[in-house]
């Protein structure tokens, strides 16, 4: 997937195009500006998880033929039928999104896009899939990008787009390309002075462009047919430049009309690849080179931005080159092969996996490759990591020991020169294997003992293969499922520097989508699913055979571990029975509610047997306090981090 180059069929962009003038952003104009922005020089675009690699390489595309389900209408079009077809804005949007890999859109209907929703659903190759509110449709977006390499969603104004803003945050928090669509006002409505319904009752319709410009790195507001092309071409074109999502508004009357720019195939241009500096680049490896052949027992750390650099197959091939060992921060788990030979485990401080922060931390030099540190991944700011020992490695920067700064040096190209340059050591992995002591396993279960939680994720391991993926949401599951160790290609997923409850559904509904090739199993407590539950209707609709195990303790485990009050107590649910009938005999669906491992080992062996074309919902009771130790330790760090008293005056 990263060295492969990648086409697409977009027209080549002049500067200059027209939006209102009290619609435009900073943002907007220096996308649109920029003499260097697009040339026909090939570059891969695709951003989405390791998983796709293989799917998409052997189809060629970036995103991956569409399975017949879920509002399927009919096989693709040849080009030249596509060509030829009512060259209309809608179907433009349309073709867009079928050619860069979003053959699934997420979608809410409200009265200001439902023409547009016509033209949607008549693109061969692209299927909409109604989501039952807009929030779920973003993290379904979301889900998908995080598979397929980009995703899309489509709302209604106002109403719908800041319903869906949490999500595409998240998305731009994670750098995932997302299209966020809105169906916008009647052309002829803006500068009236009209107040028009899903509004605040004002005569500006700017409110929902305002906010998305914090959240997206581009915005497009479509009010006139003259250079709704080339915005639309622009807006798709940067959410995959920048991996962030992009917001365009389209007014309502537009998508059915005809315009000549759209009459006839686009012509195919490609956007210019990011290249490193070589002056810089060679500095930069020299200089690194120096502090790690120096060092005695130095490591490797990958970050969460490998995905967004697409630098895990650089990574992997520097581990092998030097010999270290190589840890992964906790937001980067699935981004490096578990199977590595010198693997150690999750470095997250005082909540790692055992062996693996003593190794990092006591180690003379260490080099992160894309890493977050924010206060959730550093334990409360409490790793004890020094600042002159380490090599910082962003996706298009590098610091070396605290000292120089080397920009415009993309992250992939410096992994790999830096491979060249290192000499072979592996005094830390020694080390590692002198005090390693292998994990115990939990205390054999009682004949109907209550089941506890590290029972759960025992049997859980077990059903882990190359042909599943996991989706852990915020919560326990962030700490019990940084425990599970992931087969090669395996998929894993999760939110953890927006960290929004609830995300893992609607996520779990895109991801399945995009991943035709994986079953999925969801951990999600039962707090976050009280948020977000409707969309289980959805995947029904769509036919999915994911497994969710829904953890039902009471309560919102997470916040009692931080700051215990009587709102982290829930309203306990009958959720087997919620998703019975939410099912209502329409589609496969098999559900179990769960109390002790005899119990669990029985659902598992049906959802995985008999039941494994049903979407599988297993209720899970456990004791409200048990917990990962993980948990308490995070817990009480972030607590005493989060209760600083104030600095003097």
């Amino acid at each position: 997937m990263e060295e492969s180059l990648q086409y697409l069929p977009l027209t080549s962009i002049k500067s200059g195009a027209r939006v209102p003038k009290e619609h435009r952003s900073k943002k907007q104009s220096r996308g649109r500006n920029d003499p260097h922005a697009f040339s026909a020089v090939a570059m891969d675009t695709r951003i989405g998880s390791v998983d796709a690699a293989a799917e998409a390489k052997a189809n060629g595309v970036m995103g991956c033929p569409p399975a017949a389900q879920c509002c399927s209408v009919g096989p693709a079009a040849p080009a030249s039928v596509a060509a030829t077809a009512e060259a209309t804005l809608g179907r433009h949007l349309a073709r867009r999104l079928v050619q860069v890999g979003a053959h699934d859109v997420f979608a809410v209907p409200g009265d200001f896009n439902l023409t547009l929703l016509d033209h949607l659903i008549a693109e061969p190759g692209l299927r909409l899939i109604g989501c039952c509110n807009e929030l779920n449709a973003g993290y379904a977006a979301d889900g998908y990008a995080r598979s397929r390499g980009v995703g899309a969603c489509v709302v209604t104004f106002t109403v719908g787009g800041l319903s869906v803003l949490n999500a595409i945050a998240g998305a731009y928090s994670e750098n995932l390309p997302l299209i966020c669509i809105v169906g916008g006002p009647n052309s002829n409505d803006y500068g009236t002075n009209r107040v028009l319904h899903h509004t605040i009752g004002l005569p500006d319709f700017s409110q929902e462009l305002r906010c998305f410009q914090t959240v997206t790195c581009f915005q497009a507001v479509v009010n006139n047919l003259d250079d709704a092309h080339e915005l639309i071409d622009t807006a798709i074109s940067t959410a995959l430049k920048e991996s962030k999502p992009v917001y365009i508004s389209v007014s309502c009357n537009l998508p059915g009309i005809a315009h000549p720019t759209f009459s006839r195939e686009p012509v195919p241009f490609c956007l210019s690849p990011r290249l490193s500096n070589q002056l810089g680049l060679e500095a930069a490896v020299e200089a690194a080179a120096q502090v790690l052949n120096k060092a005695v027992k130095p490591v490797l750390v990958g970050g969460p931005k490998i995905r967004v650099a697409k630098a895990r197959k650089a990574f992997v091939e520097l581990a092998d080159a030097c010999g270290y060992p190589i840890a992964v921060m906790p937001s980067a788990k699935g981004l490096v092969p578990e199977h590595h030979p010198r693997f150690l485990g999750t470095y997250w401080g005082a909540v790692s996996t055992a062996f693996c922060a003593e190794i990092v931390e006591s180690a003379d030099a260490y080099l992160f490759a894309g890493p977050i540190f924010n206060d959730y991944s550093s334990v409360g700011y409490s790793l004890l990591l020094k600042k002159e020992k380490a090599i910082i490695v962003q996706p298009d920067r590098v610091v070396v020991a605290n000292g120089p700064a080397f920009g415009c040096i993309l992250m992939k190209d410096f992994l790999l020169e830096l491979a060249k340059r290192l000499n072979t050591n592996t005094t830390a992995h020694e080390n590692y294997r002198r005090i390693y002591v292998p994990e115990g396993q939990p205390l054999e279960c009682q004949p109907k003992e209550p089941l506890r939680v590290n029972v759960l994720f025992k049997h859980i391991q077990r059903m882990l293969s190359e042909n599943t993926a996991v989706i852990a949401e915020t919560g326990d599951s962030w700490f019990n499922c940084q425990k599970l160790k992931l087969p090669e290609g395996c998929g894993y997923e999760f939110q953890m520097q927006y960290g929004s409850i609830g995300w893992s559904v609607g996520a779990t509904l895109g991801y399945a989508q995009a991943a035709k090739d994986k079953r999925v199993i969801a951990c999600i407590g039962d707090g976050s699913f009280q948020v977000t539950a409707q969309d289980v209707s959805t995947m029904l609709r769509c036919g999915q055979n994911t497994i969710i195990f829904l953890i039902n303790n009471g309560g919102y485990t997470i916040e009692v571990e931080i700051h215990d009050g009587p709102y982290n107590v829930i309203k306990n649910w009958n959720y087997t029975g919620l998703v019975d009938a939410i099912h209502n005999g329409e589609g496969n669906c098999w559900t179990a509610k769960v109390t002790c491992e005899e119990e669990l080992k029985e659902a598992i062996e049906a959802a995985t047997g008999a039941k494994k074309d049903c979407l599988c919902f297993i209720e899970v009771i456990v004791h409200k306090d048990d917990t990962s130790k993980e948990l308490l330790e995070w817990g009480s760090r972030v607590s005493a981090a989060n209760s600083r008293p104030p600095n003097p005056q």
